[in-house]
């Protein structure tokens, strides 16, 4: 691998630095950025189809750079999954969003801010515990191992997510 896209995968990985300059746990250096970003932009984009398009350009786009990014970082640093990677939980900590979105009823300012709270506690929950199937999917090879975890705990938040919304909202 070359010096620049060695700095470059170290980069995406790594949002900027975030996974190693944040006193927070890695994975909280990730999602709690994704989630303040993605609320962010859902004050900017108003229309629900508008926000569940932008959610899944936005996944597919650091899901896509993230396994990228996240095996030449874990190569580069000798480790399967290393704590400063965090780019994974951006991946996953969207996908949550996307999947429960579609279920949130036109919300305002106020109801988008408790979703996307709650979205996050929710994967912080799913991301630590890991239940099955979750941990069998950190034991994939390579760059798919370090972020499928996190999108099948994206997947569980959503499913918790939706349905305390059902239940509660």
């Amino acid at each position: 691998m070359t010096e620049r896209s060695s700095r470059l995968a170290h980069t995406v990985a790594t949002l900027g630095g975030l996974g190693e300059r944040l006193p927070a746990p890695g994975t909280t250096a990730g999602s709690v950025p994704a989630a303040l970003v993605w609320w962010s932009a859902c004050l900017v984009v108003h229309t629900a189809p508008a926000r569940i398009t932008m959610t899944a350009v936005a996944l597919v786009m650091v899901t896509g750079a993230g396994l990228w990014a996240a095996e030449k970082e874990a190569d580069r640093r000798g480790a399967s999954d290393p704590g400063p990677v965090v780019v994974d939980e951006v991946a996953g900590q969207w996908l949550t969003f996307l999947v429960a979105l579609p279920f949130l009823p036109t919300p305002t300012s106020g109801s988008l801010a408790v979703f996307a709270g709650a979205g996050l506690l929710l994967f912080r929950f799913f991301d630590i515990v890991k239940p099955w199937p979750i941990r069998a999917c950190e034991k994939l090879p390579g760059g798919i191992g370090i972020v499928a975890d996190d999108l099948a705990a994206g997947y569980f938040a959503a499913f918790a997510l939706i349905i305390g919304w059902k239940v509660l909202g």
